[in-house]
């Protein structure tokens, strides 16, 4: 069972995240992080989490206000995506789900899913390591038209390690 857990504001990460379960493929359960707890989280072998970016590049007010320091994600797989604004917000486009990244490296999780920045109009940005994005960056506000077949391209990169 993946456990897809995401923190959404105006609800485009809920959007993708409920996508995401329809086109997976795999048993899943969609999970908003605002009615869940560590152990709950913690109790997943494999993980997709999600979170938008707010204010100046921070995490969704829920992710914000978890104690991310209580996951123990030590051996588990897990793959991110952001949401953010990649022209009003430009030179911190997706921070959020770099915040998110670092945490769950730090609970000992083994990320998976890093998407190219090609193809992308931004600035900068915090959830770039490497040259790649640390999960699927999707920007609803200026991009909606390619989400879906980003989606779609990174659920098919992912799925083996799901599987």
């Amino acid at each position: 069972m993946i456990g897809i857990i995401y923190g959404s504001s105006m609800g485009n990460t809920e959007e993708v995240a409920n996508f995401i379960s329809q086109n997976i493929g795999l048993e899943n359960e969609v999970v908003n992080v605002s009615n869940a707890n560590a152990a709950q989280i913690n109790g997943y072998d494999k993980l997709i989490m999600a979170t938008s970016t707010w204010g100046s590049g921070d995490l969704q007010d829920d992710w914000d206000a978890f104690d991310l320091g209580s996951l123990s994600l030590g051996g588990k797989t897990v793959a991110l995506f952001g949401l953010g604004d990649s022209q009003s917000y430009s030179d911190e486009f997706c921070n959020g789900m770099a915040k998110l990244y670092d945490a769950v490296v730090a609970a000992g999780a083994n990320v998976v899913g890093s998407v190219s920045t090609d193809g992308y109009s931004f600035d900068g940005s915090d959830a770039v390591r490497d040259g790649k994005f640390v999960g699927l960056a999707l920007d609803a506000d200026n991009e909606s038209d390619k989400t879906e077949d980003r989606v779609k391209a990174w659920l098919e990169a992912i799925k083996p390690s799901f599987a």
